[in-house]
Parts: C-alpha cells; sequence; structure tokens
C-alpha cells in the first residue's frame, strides 16, 4: 500500500516454531496493547486505574461499533450479504438457521450438470428424452413433454430461466442415469464444497422432509458456482427464453432484478409454501482502482475493474418482496463498504529469512490480489498480520503454501489469505547446510 506507514512488530505466535509479523497502517490506533496469557491481571489495580481501564475498554468497544455500518432492515427470516470480491459476509441474519430452499436447490444441480459437461459426459447439443416423471412435475415447468428430444442446452435454460421442474427432472434422469442417483451426486458435492449443514432430497427443491440448507451454505455454493463455471454463468442473466412450441406466456426469468437493476446478472429465485418466496441476487459494479483484481472479483476473472456482491434473501412474503429486500441489500452494501487493494497478485508481502538455501531471503505472497471490504467514509483501523512457521528451512517449490496473511478491522480479523512462495528456492550446498545448522543451533 504506497499510502501507508509500517511498524513491524515480532513476538512469539500461539503454536511454537511461528513467526509472528504486525503491522498497521497510519490510520491505526496509535499503540498496542498487549498481555501475556496467564498473566493478565494478576497484580492489584488501584481503583483509579481500574476505572480509566474500564473507560478506556468501553471507549474501544464503541469505537469498533461506530465503525461497523448499520444493515438496514430486511424483512425475511434470514438474509445474508456477501462480498464476493473479498470473500466478506457484510450483513446477516440467522444464516446457520436450516431453511427450505425451494428452488434454489436448482444452484447445486446445476453445478452437478455442468461438472457433467466439462467432464465431457454430456454435450450442450446432446439430447435427452423427457420421461413420463418429468412430465408430470408438479411447480413450475418448461412445458416440455414425452414426445420431445430436448437439446442439454435448452433443458438447463428451462430449468434456470423458467425455473423447469420439468426439465430439471429431465437432466437429473438423463445425467445421474436416475433421479435418485442424481441426488446423491447432489449430496457427495455438497461435501467436497463444504455445504456442512445441507441435505438434498431431490433435485427440484419440492418439499421433502431433510431437504434443508442454510442462507451460510447458499453463499459458498453461488459464489463456487461463478467461479467454477465462469462461461455457464451467463445462462442466470438470460431474461426471457421459451422452448419451441411451449406457451409464450412462460418464458420470463422471475428474478425481478434483472429487469429494474442493470449491474444485476443472476442468479437464481424460488418459492414453496413452507419456503416463502426466496432470491439469490448477484451484481457487479465498476470500482476504479480495482482492475488487477479481476480474479478475485466475479465468475471466471472476467469482473475487470469490477466488485461483485450476492445478496441471499430467504422466507420474504411475496416476489416483489424478495426483489426488494435483495435490492435494499446490494446498495448498502455498494455504498456503506469500500473495496480497499492492499496487495496485488503475486506481490512479495514479506521476504523472510530462509535458512540452508541458495538465497538467504524466500518472497511469501498471495496468489490473488488481496482486497479487504471496510466500512466507507472516514478510513477504519486495520492492521495486516503474517504467520509462518519458523526457522524457514529450504528447498520451497514455487507455489508452495508457508504463511497466512491476516486482515483485522478494529480489531476483528476479517480475512485470512494463504501465502505461498513466489520463486523456488533450492537446497544449498553442503557446506552452505552445515554452516547455517550452526547458526540455528547458536541462535
Amino acid at each position: 500500500m504506497s499510502s501507508a506507514s509500517y511498524w513491524p512488530q515480532t513476538s512469539a505466535a500461539s503454536g511454537k516454531g511461528l513467526r509472528r509479523l504486525s503491522v498497521r497502517t497510519r490510520s491505526s490506533f496509535p499503540f498496542f496493547m498487549t498481555i501475556d496469557q496467564g498473566q493478565a491481571f494478576k497484580a492489584p489495580l488501584a481503583p483509579m486505574m481500574k476505572k480509566l481501564l474500564l473507560a478506556l475498554i468501553s471507549f474501544l468497544s464503541l469505537s469498533a461499533l461506530a465503525q461497523s455500518p448499520q444493515a438496514p432492515d430486511i424483512a425475511a427470516k434470514s438474509y445474508l450479504l456477501m462480498d464476493v470480491t473479498t470473500n466478506q459476509i457484510l450483513a446477516q441474519k440467522d444464516i446457520d438457521m436450516p431453511v427450505e430452499p425451494a428452488s434454489l436447490t436448482k444452484l447445486m444441480t446445476a453445478y452437478v450438470v455442468f461438472d457433467a459437461l466439462r467432464a465431457k459426459r454430456v454435450d450442450l447439443a446432446q439430447t435427452l428424452p423427457v420421461s413420463v416423471k418429468a412430465w408430470k412435475m408438479p411447480g413450475s415447468r418448461m412445458f416440455i413433454e414425452p414426445s420431445m428430444q430436448v437439446p442439454v442446452e435448452d433443458l438447463i435454460k428451462g430449468m434456470i430461466v423458467q425455473s423447469g421442474n420439468d426439465a430439471t427432472m429431465a437432466l437429473a434422469e438423463g445425467v445421474g442415469g436416475s433421479a435418485e442417483r442424481f441426488v446423491q451426486l447432489m449430496n457427495d458435492q455438497a461435501k467436497v464444497l463444504g455445504l456442512s449443514n445441507t441435505a438434498y432430497k431431490n433435485p427440484e427443491g419440492l418439499t421433502a422432509p431433510g431437504h434443508t440448507t442454510t442462507a451460510r451454505d447458499l453463499s459458498l455454493l453461488a459464489s463456487r458456482l461463478m467461479q467454477d463455471f465462469p462461461q455457464e454463468f451467463k445462462y442466470y442473466a438470460i431474461k426471457k427464453y421459451r422452448y419451441p412450441g411451449t406457451p409464450a406466456a412462460n418464458d420470463t426469468n422471475r428474478n425481478l432484478l434483472l429487469f429494474r437493476d442493470p449491474s444485476v446478472d443472476g442468479l437464481k429465485t424460488g418459492h414453496t409454501e413452507a419456503a416463502g418466496y426466496c432470491l439469490i441476487a448477484t451484481a457487479r459494479r465498476d470500482v476504479p482502482g480495482l482492475t488487477s483484481v479481476a480474479a478475485a472479483a466475479g465468475p471466471g476473472g472476467g469482473d475487470e475493474g469490477g466488485r461483485r456482491l450476492i445478496a441471499i434473501v430467504l422466507g420474504a412474503k411475496s416476489a416483489n418482496d424478495r426483489a426488494n429486500e435483495a435490492q435494499k441489500l446490494l446498495n448498502w452494501g455498494y455504498t456503506a463498504f469500500a473495496a480497499k487493494k492492499l496487495f496485488d497478485a503475486n506481490q512479495a508481502v514479506v521476504t523472510p529469512v530462509v535458512w540452508k538455501g541458495v538465497t538467504p531471503k524466500l518472497s511469501l505472497g498471495a496468489e490473488r490480489a488481496v482486497v479487504v471490504a471496510v466500512p466507507a467514509g472516514a478510513g477504519p483501523k486495520f492492521t495486516t498480520q503474517v504467520v509462518y512457521p519458523e526457522p524457514l528451512i529450504a528447498p520451497f517449490a514455487k507455489g508452495q503454501k508457508v504463511g497466512v496473511l491476516k486482515v483485522s478491522v478494529a480489531g476483528e480479523v476479517v480475512k485470512e489469505v494463504p501465502l505461498v512462495t513466489l520463486e523456488a528456492v533450492e537446497q544449498a550446498g553442503l557446506m552452505q547446510r552445515a554452516w547455517d545448522t550452526l547458526r540455528l543451533w547458536i541462535k
């Protein structure tokens, strides 16, 4: 950061053999207060000192609260606003509460289908039959019939744009061999993605015992879907679609924000009587200075110079309400928080000493630009801290994970970024290794 001044400090980390480097910015609080574990407040404090200490703690607590923008009131059972560019949650309510996902289930259905396309188990031009089971699916439909052979790409559009349960079932049977087998693939993929509170019972999202997820899991699924399948993400921005021979009145995407906000380009709606009205909306808006953050900002690095947010609204009372509440979250996120780039991709964050190597230093950096969302306005207090094992002994391969960069705002860790070696360091010769062994022993 060209505008920051640094005061490096080192201290013993919580684990043996770790080194911690703390760096504070010019806007940081003007001192650090450190209390060694097991020694805090053992000595008696004078009454006046106690009062001063309590006043200081209260002041710091109020300052931290003042720096956190107040989220708007959202009329929903659960909601979450995520900054995809920085991988931070900006606002939330009951994000770990089990909920019925309704047609938001189709995000995982799409993930499994897109994965099959990438593995070339199916292709977009391939046609799939429409079973009687698919034809008779209740709820929202694409209106395909058993006499049809429908291309995979059209079934994908029918599932995403029209939220067709018939199209979803046809895809599940075509890709998985049966709906039951496809549901197993969905649950297997949920485990791989780390959706620890999600269980699927069907591919379309109709109410079923045990078919639940959470807002947190949905945010992870949505962000991974965009990151892992950037080429297929375009389907979620389609406003109108219908398959030839099906009703023209059924051609409109239910995501109202696609028609209201030009920065919105996805993602999915859902509704059942039990789930209420649900929406995952994502938007990308231009932000000067973030051009080099494209890889972290959006699907496939396609958000050059942009900042992407995801708003999740679950259990709203109407289709219009879910759109209004999601829009409220998105607008608040873009105005209440600013994205600050701390380091470019592959920029050296720290260059610690390396032992027994052909070079004396090891450059550690992040594979993607490090960006943090901070409250907009006067400039918050934030610090960066690097933790890595010590001593660092060669050899090291390029791209090897070695440490972690922690970013804290108002004393709270808001982001942790793995640090990797930016170049390889080969092992030194026998004499150099012997000399370094001696120096480490003396040290």
